[in-house]
């Protein structure tokens, strides 16, 4: 691309504003006369499918045909506004979305083609504007199912684009086309011709996952909380940039509240083989393994799976938080001592207290396990962007955060003096060792919980959350043996006053945390639903939508944190503002389709639309603090 001045003059600047601000208040005029060539459409746009009749198995493409007329070009699918437009000028990005699909057809990631340069001059003098013109063809794989029965399907598209010429742009439009497709029996013999072949002359599925998802998605936003940063994964630099991030997320997952209970627990083990520098080393070894393959089983999953396309995917299963809290309730048990009685051994083998080759490897995936509930800076970003792009990608992205979790355990295996301090045994290692087992029953309460509150839970009520005052009993109870203990075991009043305070203050802090999250809230939330959307977009009210989870314990940090503060609570009790929650604690395929509409994988998200902003591209924030959403409202809103 031609290198654009990166500054303009004066009167340029001014010959700018005017031509904006002419452009703003042409808009009623423009939008009732939208530009034409020799009769039709300046910007004609049609779907065509390469072939309209499928078998079970079957993979096709829609080729998605933007015709421009001479003299015309759209803004392309990644906008690059000049320097001299930064602020002034809102590029309106082409889109391909799919509201309607059938369940027998997935709809893969999009090819984009190659825009190119166009000279326009809204400022008075020539400026190369990157653009779509001429014959632009957009690619959208489908793969039908296997199990797809026989019948006619029709797929709804909905393409949106910005027309625009050498003097400005027109409002934008989204053209609603339909692709109808005859789904065959298995052993039908499918003849017909294939429609339109120079159309697809360009596209083939074997090149489709690398050149689509590149072109899509070459570059990622990193957020953390109003610090925000682009980050171009293309080449071996960005690539590298990317994995370190990545990396860098996962090692701070280690101090979130999933997976802190751990971590002692994981060093009082190391510490019984300090004596023994290459068996201390092969177990940390061993657990950084654990970890590092339950995170790149997790990428494999949302690279293959169909339909698994984040990590909250797990957890919308209702079976896997109920097995994770029975597993850890066990270990819990045996942390504590009860394994008293004669015991199956493979429940000796998750036994933490038990230093073997299997169980530090197990405890690693356990330790993995513990953290998906929960998001670190970075890594959030990192596995987002990571579920669009191609396996290998995806692999080395999520391997990248298992090698960064893993980091601390391999270090302390590696540095036998960091753990020979460390109490082996004794009345004081067996009190943490009860502490532990404790707060790790917390723990199990937390998953067992959850499952147990949705399995109860009578749509389209929200599911219970009683199961936090059990979560807050357990940490209470924890903190009472430990005072108890100490009081026991020490005559010194300097200690039992400080282990007493310390004790006190957790378990005042855990029950007023029970309080907050047992509770629905101050908030008057509307439960999603596409119609409920539309009429809020009909009315022209901000919407603020909040996706969340009840065991995304990220989210419920800043509900709690955020939303739940007076000012914010007043803001969205406002009449032409909308609070609508889309809960994902269970399978919930319009609100998926809708995270996936906002081209995003993953939760927290927080979608603030409003008239000002426009409802096509919402400010969104996967962590935010009380002013960022203050901000976005009066923005959305055009205060």
């Amino acid at each position: 691309m031609r290198r654009v001045p990166a500054t303009i003059s004066v009167p340029g600047r001014t010959v700018l504003a005017i031509a904006v601000l002419f452009a703003a208040l042409a808009q009623p005029v423009l939008a009732q006369r939208q530009p034409t060539y020799r009769g039709r459409p300046a910007v004609n746009v049609r779907a065509v499918p390469s072939k309209t009749t499928v078998r079970p198995g079957d993979r096709l493409a829609v080729a998605v045909v933007l015709w421009h007329a001479p003299g015309f070009h759209s803004w392309p699918n990644r906008p690059v506004v000049p320097q001299q437009f930064e602020g002034l000028v809102r590029p309106i990005a082409t889109t391909i979305e799919v509201p309607s699909i059938p369940v027998s057809v997935e709809a893969l990631p999009i090819q984009w083609p190659q825009p190119v340069e166009v000279t326009v001059n809204y400022t008075g003098s020539p400026i190369q504007l990157v653009s779509y013109v001429g014959t632009a063809v957009a690619y959208l794989p489908l793969q039908v199912a296997e199990g797809a029965e026989p019948g006619e399907v029709v797929l709804e598209l909905a393409v949106r684009y910005q027309t625009c010429d050498h003097r400005y742009c027109y409002p934008p439009r989204t053209a609603a086309l339909t692709v109808p497709l005859v789904v065959a029996a298995a052993d039908a013999v499918v003849t017909a011709e294939p429609n339109e072949p120079e159309l697809f002359t360009d596209f083939s599925f074997g090149e489709a996952a690398e050149r689509s998802l590149r072109s899509a998605l070459p570059s990622l936003t990193m957020r953390v909380f109003a610090w925000s940063f682009e980050l171009d994964a293309n080449g071996p630099v960005g690539l590298t940039l990317l994995l370190v991030l990545a990396a860098l997320g996962g090692l701070i997952l280690n101090v979130t509240p999933c997976v802190l209970p751990v971590i002692p627990l994981k060093i009082m083990g190391l510490s019984r083989a300090a004596g023994q520098p290459a068996r201390l080393f092969l177990l940390g070894l061993v657990m950084s393994a654990g970890v590092v393959a339950f995170w790149i089983v997790l990428g494999g999953a949302i690279a293959f799976i169909s339909g698994f396309d984040a990590i909250s995917s797990l957890f919308q299963t209702g079976w896997f938080a109920l097995a994770v809290g029975v597993i850890v309730a066990i270990m819990a048990l045996g942390m504590m001592g009860l394994f008293s009685a004669r015991l199956p051994q493979a429940v000796y083998r998750i036994d933490p207290d038990r230093e073997t080759v299997p169980g530090s490897f197990g405890l690693g995936v356990m330790t993995a396990v513990l953290s998906t509930p929960c998001t670190a800076p970075f890594m959030g970003g990192a596995s987002a962007w990571a579920a669009t792009q191609t396996p290998a990608i995806a692999l080395a992205t999520f391997g990248a955060i298992g090698a960064g979790m893993a980091l601390p355990y391999l270090v302390l295996a590696a540095r036998p003096g960091l753990v020979k301090k460390v109490p082996r045994s004794g009345p004081w290692s067996v009190l943490v060792k009860q502490v532990i087992g404790l707060l790790m029953l917390a723990v199990a309460v937390f998953f067992i919980g959850t499952w147990l509150s949705v399995a109860l839970a009578e749509p389209p009520e929200p599911p219970s959350r009683a199961f936090w005052w059990g979560v807050a009993g357990c940490v209470a109870a924890a903190c009472a043996w430990l005072a108890y203990r100490t009081f026991a075991l020490t005559a010194s009043t300097a200690r039992r006053a400080v282990v007493a305070a310390i004790a006190l203050l957790f378990a005042v802090t855990g029950l007023s945390l029970a309080r907050g999250l047992s509770s629905h809230g101050p908030i008057d939330w509307i439960h999603y639903t596409p119609e409920r959307f539309a009429e809020a977009v009909r009315r022209g009210d901000v919407i603020v939508l909040d996706f969340t989870a009840e065991w995304c314990l990220n989210c419920k940090a800043l509900e709690t944190g955020v939303l739940h503060q007076e000012e914010i609570v007043e803001l969205l009790a406002r009449p032409e503002v909308v609070p609508i929650k889309v809960d994902l604690t269970t399978d919930n395929p319009p609100g998926k389709a809708k995270l996936a509409e906002l081209r995003w994988v993953g939760i927290p998200l927080l979608a603030i639309y409003g008239p000002a902003a426009g409802y096509e591209e919402p400010f969104k924030f996967d962590s935010y603090t009380i002013g960022m959403v203050r901000e976005a409202v009066v923005r959305a809103r055009g205060d």
